[in-house]
């Protein structure tokens, strides 16, 4: 039987490796987006993972792109669609855009490119903290009720707005947030700072919040922006001055070198078995290009590393 991640409270099933598909539209449209996604199905995969935003400088094409395959395709029962709404303007990323106008525009645009009723899981696809979190909450309800999305969560948010949002769901008797899309993968811990302010990476913090409540993650930037793939490839002079190079991230190629050895694996399946093997539920995001990438991703599925095997 196909791997499969059971959100806590939900009646939703995701494979462990989730397909991005920030360049779908873009770098892949037509047969070459029909190849790929009938791979990534084919292989067990379940999860697509999207947003209104993507893809700059045409925005939606990546949800239109998957909409026009699941039309063509009939899979969309087999499907755990994910999309995400009120990202600020590209052109003013520290203005918040979430009040309830720009959310349901975001979601009736992501209904219509999709080609769907309801979209199974809806993030926050940014965090506005001057919005009390439960007025937050209770938006994405209007939604769930009115039968256009079915769960709800959010992306980059800060674990203290996460447990706010959480306190005022359950002081209500609300489902709350579901699961949480954020940056996380084997080199977060010592990677540099980030230039998007807006991006929130887990931290110690987030992954205590993870393990004590049983939410969901949805790990995003799983292969570490190809850091160590190239560092590894091409040497240190090729990386010099990339956020995830830090003496930290020198050790860490080390033992993902030892990972790799031991455990017969390649380098991306390395990496995405580090995220499935957290003391909670976890999915890998992870985007490509070709099929080839995907067959090695996907491999990454059947992994059971223990975590004990990256510490350094």
């Amino acid at each position: 039987m196909t791997r499969r991640v059971a959100l806590k409270g939900t009646d939703l099933c995701l494979s462990p490796v989730a397909l991005g598909t920030v360049k779908a539209g873009i770098a892949w449209t037509g047969r070459e987006a029909d190849a790929l996604l009938d791979a990534y199905a084919d292989m067990g995969g379940n999860v697509l993972d999207t947003a209104r935003v993507y893809t700059p400088p045409k925005e939606g094409c990546s949800e239109q792109a998957l909409g026009q395959w699941l039309r063509r395709g009939g899979k969309r029962r087999n499907m755990v669609l994910v999309s995400k709404g009120g990202h600020p303007a590209l052109d003013s990323m520290t203005v918040p855009r979430m009040d309830r106008a720009s959310m349901e525009a975001d979601l009736e645009a992501s209904l219509r490119a999709l080609g769907v009723d309801a979209i199974d899981l809806y993030l926050y696809h940014r965090d506005d903290p001057a919005t009390p979190a439960g007025e937050l909450v209770e938006l994405m309800e209007d939604f769930r009720r009115a039968g256009k999305i079915r769960w709800y969560g959010c992306s980059n948010w800060t674990t203290p707005r996460m447990e706010e949002a959480a306190a005022y769901a359950k002081a209500h008797g609300l489902p709350g947030f579901v699961a949480n899309e954020c940056l996380f993968n084997v080199g977060v811990r010592h990677m540099g700072p980030l230039a998007d302010k807006t991006m929130v990476a887990a931290d110690d913090a987030m992954l205590a919040h993870h393990r004590a409540t049983g939410m969901g993650m949805l790990a995003y930037c799983g292969l570490c922006s190809g850091y160590f793939h190239r560092l590894m490839a091409e040497g240190p002079e090729a990386v010099r001055g990339k956020k995830y190079d830090t003496p930290g991230n020198r050790r860490v190629a080390e033992r993902l070198n030892a990972v790799c050895r031991d455990y017969g694996v390649t380098l991306s399946q390395a990496e995405l078995a580090f995220i499935l093997a957290q003391p909670f539920d976890a999915v890998a995001l992870a985007g490509v290009s070709r099929v080839e990438q995907l067959t090695d991703l996907m491999g990454a599925m059947t992994l059971n590393i223990p975590i004990e095997a990256y510490e350094e």
